[in-house]
């Protein structure tokens, strides 16, 4: 039988609120109805945004609810090295390539070509520099979403299974244990998206996917907000030449303006004095009941009611 391996990856920008505390306790259900191994990656590689001790008060907060990690926690902050790597394969085989578009170089760009910016929605990159920088200075590293002549990709030295994907059309299709059938057309509705920020720091599409595979995580459960993100690291997944894990996004905790709860909306960081209810409250999300004296005793009863729910297969 496989091996599973899931993850719970917070980023260290704020504690943990009412909405990650879903994404922590659905992740760590799924694992332990698998009988797999539940790892937590701490996502520090925007660091600027980052507040300092933030993560350990995170691992607290999570401890607090029982949920404890099988193997010490990793830092994307430390693996700078293996992002390299990884886009340097990218480069090789000309799925990357050096951007000099500023934000207003492609606004402009995508008014000129009658795409003005919606409300609320991101620019869709119309791939200005595919063709070369002419004579501008690189700001950012992109990863292509369109049909081109390619090579085959080298093997990455990166721990992870023999992958068996092939470089897919940039329109996917793909499956979700929980929202059923997504497709999403990359080139059109994502265009060629960031690998490498021009202040140097690595983008959160390459970093999860090389962090994925490098864990060996066989299933991700997430938020739906993150959803959209998939095509995009699936995408990735099959240019690097690495296997694509099987995805369930979570249902969202929405505050009283009907927007998902989040730390840039202003969400409370979980009450520690009261890690049972919290618990509860996030269960109750997920379609569970709420049972158990303490944690400990509420989470081996979820277990049962997680299988019955989603019903998890290797």
């Amino acid at each position: 039988m496989p091996t599973y391996t899931g993850r719970f990856a917070p980023s260290p920008t704020g504690l943990l609120h009412a909405g990650s505390l879903v994404a922590a306790l659905a992740s760590w259900l799924d694992a332990r109805a698998h009988g797999g191994t539940w790892l937590v990656r701490i996502e520090d590689v925007d660091t600027p945004r980052c507040i300092p001790g933030a993560s350990t008060l995170i691992l607290q907060q999570l401890a607090a609810c029982c949920l404890v990690p099988d193997a010490p926690p990793v830092a994307q902050s430390t693996r700078g090295a293996l992002y390299q790597q990884a886009l340097d394969a990218l480069v090789h085989t000309r799925w990357a390539y050096p951007c000099a578009c500023s934000r207003k170089d492609i606004e402009a760009a995508c008014t000129a070509h009658g795409q003005p910016r919606q409300r609320h929605a991101e620019l869709v990159y119309p791939g200005t520099c595919r063709a070369g920088l002419q004579g501008r200075p690189a700001r950012a590293w992109r990863m292509r979403t369109d049909a081109f002549k390619r090579n085959s990709p080298p093997a990455l030295e990166i721990p992870a299974q023999a992958a068996t994907n092939k470089i897919a059309d940039t329109n996917l299709t793909w499956h979700d244990r929980r929202l059923g059938l997504q497709q999403q057309n990359l080139a059109t509705e994502v265009g060629d998206f960031v690998l490498r920020r021009a202040d140097g720091l690595w983008a959160y599409q390459l970093a999860v996917v090389v962090d994925d595979a490098a864990q060996g995580i066989s299933h991700v459960v997430r938020g739906q907000d993150l959803a959209d993100n998939t095509p995009r690291q699936i995408h990735l997944q099959q240019a690097l030449g690495l296997p694509t894990p099987q995805y369930l996004h979570t249902p969202l905790v929405c505050g009283p303006n009907g927007e998902k709860l989040s730390k840039q909306n202003g969400a409370q960081a979980l009450d520690l004095d009261a890690p049972l209810a919290a618990l509860q409250a996030a269960a109750q999300v997920l379609g569970l009941p709420t049972v158990g004296s303490s944690c400990a005793d509420a989470l081996a009863a979820w277990v049962g009611g997680w299988r019955a729910l989603y019903n998890p297969t290797l």
